[in-house]
């Protein structure tokens, strides 16, 4: 037996509550390692020393190219556990307790694994909507000046003294007049990348939290916008930039002027006096910045002041526009103290709310229910890259990364979180398929049947590409779309639209339960189910240039009541080169 592979921790991804009356366990090993794993769970606070015990079978729930991950769900357990696993393997029996492996059990309930007390606060609850979100991400200069149409046009406006730049015309306007479009497409979200006012057209370097940019209107035309995205059954989430602001924000102005003397001096990270703004691109500044940026200097959001004017901003927004949520710029570079805080304080306003982190790296440290909801799941588009992309990993080694990715979390959490191809910091995954829509088309299935909350970036449904920032964040090709007709089945939009509509009339692949059923060790035909109690979906991709036979993994309802939901490229038993199959089974 592999003891090294064998890992159990208390009060994380495995063991957690999933609700006040279920709780999840889990247990990592060594990939085909163990023949049969045990748990064994009792009342911590049990009268009757021994404890009195219960046994409950684990099983397999996930493999990846190193591990098997064995899951139990206890149903109505006791409020306080404590419990131990049994192992088997073909030559030995251990069991494993207090980070231990033993032959022998003990009568000292505190050397077993403790779950102390199954609390409500403590349990991970992500807004219930999440899970049958599809959300739309704007790039708001970008994205339409009017209906259908960007103007492509620079513009500058004043804003409190300072200049405030846009580069393509986009604007909230444009956003709000194009409702129906987006709600033809099929989502019920949208978030937007910054709207406050800002210098320059991404508006990442922040002027002023209250206002929205002149370059795309005003507060009011932001209040038509989500009063009429409400209507139309289109949640409103929008970004929030606080570990950072601009060159000319009043308090780092307040400082440049003031030097020492200012009372804002504390407002900012690893300030030396005098603080200069330098114009040389390639001069470090003698402060701290958003990375390398010299005109965002870096908010020290460990002050208080700081943090009650976060806080103060994040509720306004929720409370007088209404918003249903935050994205959360560089999110990991931001104090735990400050997200707490702002967790709670958008709660109180909202507790419907999400909050959204922009995390690229493991995540789970910011998912444990106080500071967010979600983030923004690169990962995901790391391995969907490498598969779809690129086409450098195997079905296998593809699943065995995704299935490592899915039990880094705890279950609610997977269901919530954001999963992109693209958003505005990326080239466009469609150029990273050089152009094979093909194989573009089965990573879009992906995205759209597997758990948590797919993000579309503007024009990913018209094939936009781009390697280059201002290639990917070009403007939406509203051509495109004029040129798009209903009787176009097989255009790129009908396709991404028909998947959306999919996607939200099947309960399962919102809902549903995510298994593998079958991958190749060196090819690309990848196989899984969303499944329920009552139903499962099956998907069938073959990401292989030539056909494949996939006789044995069609469903064949005992009952007769199996449905094709979409397929194409299938001759007979056989898928051919970048083919996919939907099927449902009732």
């Amino acid at each position: 037996m592999n003891k090294s592979a064998i890992l159990h921790i208390p009060m994380s991804q495995y063991a957690y509550g999933t609700d006040e009356e279920h709780v999840t366990i889990r247990l990592r090993t060594a990939k085909d390692d163990i023949r049969r794993c045990r748990l064994y769970f009792g009342d911590r606070a049990c009268r009757l020393t021994p404890v009195i015990f219960t046994e409950a079978e684990m099983h397999v729930v996930a493999s990846s190219e190193l591990f098997d991950y064995y899951e139990v769900k206890l149903s109505h357990p006791y409020k306080r556990l404590c419990y131990y696993f049994c192992l088997e393997s073909e030559r030995e029996k251990i069991y494993y307790y207090g980070d231990f492996f033993s032959t022998k059990l003990v009568d000292d309930r505190s050397e077993y694994y403790q779950l102390p007390f199954n609390h409500r606060a403590d349990i991970v609850r992500p807004p219930e909507w999440a899970k049958d979100s599809v959300i739309y991400n704007i790039f708001p200069d970008s994205f339409a000046t009017d209906t259908t149409y960007i103007s492509g046009k620079k513009t500058e406006k004043i804003f409190d003294g300072n200049v405030v730049r846009g580069k393509l015309g986009g604007c909230i306007n444009g956003i709000t007049k194009n409702v129906d479009y987006l709600k033809n497409l099929g989502v019920n979200a949208i978030y937007i990348n910054p709207i406050f006012a800002a210098g320059e057209y991404h508006k990442y370097d922040l002027l002023d939290y209250f206002h929205i940019d002149p370059c795309f209107g005003c507060n009011d035309d932001f209040k038509k916008l989500v009063d009429t995205f409400h209507a139309n059954g289109i949640r409103v989430i929008i970004d929030g930039v606080f570990n950072h602001c601009g060159w000319h924000f009043p308090a780092f102005e307040d400082v440049v002027q003031k030097g020492e003397q200012s009372d804002k001096k504390d407002w900012f990270y690893g300030l030396h006096f005098p603080v200069v703004r330098p114009e040389n691109l390639e001069e470090y500044p003698n402060y701290e910045c958003f990375g390398y940026e010299r005109m965002m200097p870096k908010l020290n959001t460990a002050n208080p002041e700081v943090a009650d004017f976060i806080c103060k901003v994040g509720r306004y927004w929720v409370e007088k526009f209404h918003i249903d949520g935050w994205r959360l710029d560089v999110a990991s570079e931001i104090n735990d103290a400050l997200w707490r805080r702002f967790y709670q304080e958008i709660k109180e306003v909202n507790p419907e709310a999400i909050l959204i982190g922009e995390v690229w790296e493991t995540a789970n440290h910011w998912l444990d229910g106080t500071i967010f909801d979600s983030t923004m799941n690169y990962d995901f588009r790391k391995h969907c890259k490498r598969f779809f992309g690129e086409e450098s990993i195997s079905s296998e080694a593809f699943d065995g990364r995704v299935t490592d990715m899915r039990m880094r979390y705890r279950e609610q959490t997977v269901f919530a979180q954001l999963n992109l191809l693209d958003s505005h910091d990326v080239s466009r995954f469609f150029s990273l398929c050089n152009g094979n829509e093909r194989q573009y088309r089965l990573a879009l299935i992906f995205q759209m049947t597997f758990p948590g909350m797919p993000s579309i970036f503007y024009g990913d449904e018209l094939g936009l590409e781009g390697i280059q920032e201002a290639d990917y964040r070009q403007p939406m090709p509203w051509n495109k779309v004029k040129a798009y007709k209903e009787n176009e089945s097989d255009s790129l939009y009908v396709f991404m639209r028909n998947l959306i509509y999919l996607r939200r009339s099947e309960n399962v692949l919102r809902r549903g339960e995510f298994r593998t059923v079958y991958t190749q060790k060196n090819g690309g035909l990848y196989i899984y189910e969303r499944y329920s109690t009552q139903e499962r979906i099956r998907v069938i991709i073959n990401r292989n240039q030539e056909s494949v036979g996939i006789g044995a993994f069609l469903i064949k309802s005992g009952n007769g009541q199996s449905e094709i939901l979409a397929e194409h490229g299938r001759i007979g038993c056989k898928l051919e080169g970048y083919g996919y199959i939907l099927v449902k089974e009732k």
